[in-house]
């Protein structure tokens, strides 16, 4: 079983409370209506499915609730870090740069949960 720290409670809880949410630090078009299907299949459907550290969001579905994000290794499926939503990608060594563009998150949209 995994354990998995949330950043809100600040304990680390088994993998059965919480749920994938997808990649972590993608950014969203800045009028959805206005790109081709193209640009629309590409940022919908199509990521990248590297071999070691990667950038996820997790929910903590049975805990408090709130999406965080966390960096974990593909290859031994151990968590190395978590963090809060809106907080800005960790450089961590073996992982992609962290990118300039903007990204959307449920605080930055609809301000702190409480």
């Amino acid at each position: 079983m995994l354990l998995i720290y949330c950043p809100y409670c600040e304990e680390e809880r088994s993998e059965l409370e919480f749920r994938h949410g997808g990649d972590a630090h993608i950014a969203r078009p800045t009028n959805i209506a206005d790109i081709s299907d193209e640009e629309f299949q590409e940022y919908f459907f199509l990521r990248d499915n590297p071999k070691g550290l990667i950038f996820e969001r997790w929910r903590h579905i049975h805990g408090c609730g709130r999406f965080f994000n966390a960096a974990r290794d593909t290859v031994s499926d151990k968590f190395v870090m978590s963090y809060k939503a809106g907080e800005p990608k960790p450089d961590l060594p073996g992982a992609a740069p962290a990118s300039e563009k903007t990204v959307e998150t449920y605080e930055a949209t609809e301000g702190t949960a409480k």
